[in-house]
């Protein structure tokens, strides 16, 4: 699905770590402002949390940041309940997650889109990676197959399908490629970066290697019409879908200029905050789903 009805908000945007988890609440438990909004989060230092937390007191709700060390966490806890909505993922990772563990989180709101880069402590132009060697990609699903289509678009290697949602490195072809992929963890492939040429780094754990989002010496397109699946959502259970409390929060973190400004400032300009209508949303995830599902035989 195209972009052409999203508004693009603002300019430039990101995200980064941590860990946690306290008491737990139940499955819509912020049915009134007083009670404690839960929301799982990865970069719980980024200044965009705290300006939420300040603006989502002054519209009378109480809300708690909830930080974790790794994406696989986040959804689990939002579908027991422990957590009331998560924003760390897009649809892509959401689709992957729900047809694994036959669940049906939903989004409620869009954040931001991200470009995913490149990085390299060797050299500072793609061009300069030799052929035979090495690059790390993330091993999760959807992140691996957005990192090999941007090693494509850098020339670096030729997937056999020509690239979709769904390459992974069996789908590279080695024959034709100038260079060999290996699959590390997320939070890995930044510690990765003295063993091979270079490595896709998410933007969560860019500047905590000490590197900058300039630092990219490749990265995808986030304006690119085709890139619905990967615009950053709320997520929560279906049940909770319409709750008044947690489209408030959407609507907050979505046109408070504290919020967008902080976004502006973890992400280094790299990335477009942007509200994309629900129903664009849920569109996607279906079609991301159904084709996922298939993918996956």
């Amino acid at each position: 699905m195209a972009l052409r009805r999203t508004k693009l908000i603002a300019a430039l945007a990101a995200v980064p770590l941590v860990l946690g988890l306290a008491s737990c609440a139940s499955a819509g438990a912020a049915d009134e402002a007083s009670d404690v909004v839960k929301i799982g989060v990865v970069g719980k230092a980024d200044p965009q949390w705290a300006a939420f937390e300040k603006a989502a007191d002054k519209a009378g709700i109480d809300i708690e940041i909830v930080d974790f060390s790794d994406y696989a966490q986040p959804n689990p806890a939002t579908t027991e309940g422990e957590l009331d909505l998560n924003q760390f993922q897009h649809i892509v990772y959401l689709a992957d997650y729900n047809v694994s563990a036959g669940e049906d989180l939903t989004p409620i709101g869009s954040t931001a889109i991200y470009p995913l880069g490149l990085y390299s402590t060797k050299y500072d132009d793609v061009a300069d990676i030799q052929e035979g060697e090495t690059v790390a990609v993330p091993n999760d699903a959807s992140n691996q197959a957005r990192g090999l289509l941007v090693l494509q678009s850098a020339g670096l290697i030729e997937l056999k399908s020509g690239g979709t949602i769904f390459s992974d490195l069996a789908d590279v072809d080695e024959a034709k490629s100038k260079v060999k992929v290996t699959a590390l963890e997320a939070s890995l492939t930044p510690t990765s970066l003295p063993d091979v040429a270079a490595a896709i780094i998410n933007n969560d754990f860019v500047e905590d290697a000490g590197l900058t989002f300039s630092d990219a010496i490749a990265k995808d397109d986030p304006t690119d019409p085709n890139a619905l699946p990967y615009v950053n959502i709320f997520a929560t259970r279906a049940d909770d879908a319409n709750n008044e409390t947690y489209l408030k929060l959407v609507e907050i973190f979505q046109t408070d200029p504290d919020v967008q400004a902080g976004l502006v400032e973890a992400s280094g300009g790299t990335g477009v905050p942007i509200i994309t209508p629900v129903a664009d949303l849920k569109d996607s995830l279906t079609k991301v789903e159904a084709d996922t599902k298939a993918a996956k035989g």
